[in-house]
């Protein structure tokens, strides 16, 4: 009879435990999506009484294909105290010569063993070293980026002395598959309802890796150089703990393509997932830690955000933990863990489907969401491999022709 009790108590508290851990990136999540439906209100900032100078820097690895284009939507938002310089990272294709054609400042820089946009970066900075601008912008070379935002998010980093972050969304590809659309809405929910609902909160965001503006003040005490898988995101944690959170620009957006190519998909989605993945074990505790230590609610915040995983495998997580609960409560097994983990499931549906109706109609039809269950079926093998061989170099995207 003990031996039957502790069994149950046991599995009892195991469900309760992973019942309440689910809920807090799901319940995260749902408040993200839910505050991101308002209205942007307007903020009284301060402005500068001059434009701040601007140094562009284009970190480019083989993107002669498509470098032209991303730098002829660069230049009408400059002016002649305005820098853009391109860093040209282990090329062996025309990269720099087209980029040389049309008047950008072509640096090459060439490093077999360090590899990774992060060691490219820094070799952009030190190269504006002699002549520093007031606001770094970094915009990757395959992205196009709308007129007016580098004003934009170059002001609001010169007025406020903090990292900022413009929308950056990936479209779909021509003929796109349902899969590609249900990629692009899980795109939308994380790189804008989710900072856009931070941003309603007065809480910071998180860097994504294009359409970032620094001040030079805050860049020239850190190094850049590093092969992080996402080293984005680790960016704007190590800027957050430092001082200085990440502010989002909606008026500002860059926009890519997502690959076509069915392996440069799996290879992009396995990087940034590991790496999301990654970050999330090691980060989290450290934001909790340092907002405790510095008593910052902000960083508690970012690491609530940084807690909730990619959205497949935050579905995939839930459906599993669902699935066994059912079963243990068929086994006698405290049912209320299951009612939680039901509540979580609405909440994770509600957000979604919120998401997708006021932002993502537009670009996701309607029908596309039927492949959402076929869309997390091809995720399986990516996050088993983190499991067991997880990816940690960096290897950049194959590009379409």
């Amino acid at each position: 009879m003990f031996d039957a009790k502790f069994i149950y108590w046991i599995n009892s508290v195991a469900l309760w435990t992973i019942a309440l851990s689910l809920f807090f990136p799901i319940f995260m999540l749902f408040i993200q999506c839910c505050t991101a439906l308002f209205p942007v209100q307007p903020k009284n900032q301060l402005r500068r009484l001059s434009k701040p100078k601007v140094g562009v820097l284009v970190p480019a690895h083989n993107e002669a294909l498509g470098i032209k284009a991303t730098l002829d939507t660069l230049f009408p938002q400059l002016t002649e105290q305005d820098q853009l310089v391109v860093v040209a990272d282990n090329c062996n294709d025309e990269t720099a010569d087209i980029a040389r054609s049309t008047g950008a400042t072509v640096i090459e820089r060439y490093d077999a063993d360090c590899r990774g946009k992060g060691y490219a970066l820094d070799y952009g900075l030190k190269a504006l070293v002699s002549n520093p601008p007031d606001v770094v912008v970094v915009i990757d070379a395959d992205c196009i980026v709308y007129p007016g935002t580098i004003d934009r998010i170059a002001s609001l980093a010169a007025t406020t002395g903090r990292p900022v972050q413009a929308v950056y969304l990936l479209d779909s590809p021509a003929q796109p598959t349902p899969k590609d659309a249900i990629s692009a809405l899980a795109f939308l929910v994380k790189n804008l309802v989710r900072p856009k609902g931070m941003s309603q909160l007065g809480l910071p965001c998180l860097l994504t890796g294009t359409g970032m503006a620094f001040p030079w003040s805050i860049l020239c005490q850190i190094s850049l150089a590093s092969g992080n898988l996402v080293e984005d995101m680790q960016l704007s944690i190590d800027l957050a703990v430092a001082g200085y959170p990440t502010l989002l620009c909606p008026e500002g957006q860059v926009t890519g393509v997502l690959p076509k190519q069915q392996q440069a998909a799996t290879s992009q989605r396995t990087r940034w997932e590991h790496g999301h993945l990654q970050t999330l074990k090691t980060q989290v505790p450290r934001l909790l830690k340092a907002s405790v230590q510095q008593r910052r609610f902000d960083l508690l915040a970012l690491a609530l955000d940084l807690a909730i995983p990619p959205l497949s495998f935050l579905v995939m997580l839930w459906l599993g933990i669902f699935i066994i609960g059912l079963a243990a409560t068929g086994l006698g097994v405290a049912t209320m863990p299951v009612w939680l983990l039901a509540v979580e499931g609405c909440l994770l549906l509600i957000a979604t489907l919120l998401a997708w109706a006021v932002f993502g109609r537009d670009r996701v039809p309607m029908q596309a969401l039927l492949a959402i269950p076929f869309y997390i079926l091809w995720k399986i093998p990516l996050y088993f491999a983190f499991l067991f061989r997880p990816q940690t170099e960096w290897i950049r995207t194959d590009r379409d022709g």
